[in-house]
């Protein structure tokens, strides 16, 4: 059996290789819930995101690491669909300028497709995979907003710095961890994940 409870604390990991991710989501979740990365697994590989759509991506990285590690765990996958690209970059979003590429790099080739578009209406969609007890869960938050042309603060991480949520005149990255968690994609489908998880008396 894959469920570790131990001093009534449910341990589960989170697979992704983000350390950015990784920190948002142990802050957010409650605190009966041992959040372990993939360090703690003594994990450093990579694991191919052959999927076309986000959800199949998650699941791909949950899987992978229930099946080599026999423990329960998590993973999301995130996109950025900016409206007049036709929801691109979306599933590519973290190689969309070349598989070697960095955020930079993903950047300046959001902005050169968009140079001259009116239309900067953009969207973050995340989705996690949960494999908890043999059994998967999928879970989605999303949030609208606009791309700007300039990069503006120093905290986040890949496309933050030119993303403004709607309803906010400053960016993801010029919102503190506390701020950007209350209203982010990531923070509305972890809410989800986290209600399952009360709902199924693991909380």
């Amino acid at each position: 059996m894959s469920l570790i409870i131990m001093n009534n604390e449910l341990k589960l990991v989170f697979a992704t290789q983000n350390t950015g991710k990784y920190y948002e989501v142990k802050k957010m979740m409650p605190s009966n819930i041992s959040v372990l990365s993939l360090g703690d697994l003594s994990f450093k590989g990579d694991i191919k995101e052959a999927g076309k759509t986000l959800k199949q991506n998650a699941k791909i990285k949950s899987d992978y690491i229930f099946k080599h590690f026999k423990i329960d765990c998590f993973a999301d996958d995130t996109g950025l669909e900016i409206e007049s690209l036709n929801g691109m970059p979306g599933v590519y979003s973290a190689r969309f300028a070349g598989e070697n590429c960095n955020s930079q790099d993903n950047i300046k080739k959001v902005w050169e497709l968009l140079a001259g578009s009116k239309n900067t209406k953009a969207r973050f969609k995340s989705v996690f995979s949960l494999n908890l007890n043999g059994k998967t869960s999928f879970f989605e938050g999303k949030i609208d907003g606009k791309i700007i042309f300039e990069q503006k603060g120093q905290n986040g991480f890949g496309y933050d710095s030119i993303f403004v949520p709607n309803g906010y005149s400053k960016t993801f990255s010029e919102l503190t961890l506390t701020q950007k968690n209350r209203i982010s994609h990531r923070s509305k489908a972890l809410k989800r994940l986290i209600i399952f998880l009360d709902k199924q008396k693991y909380l």
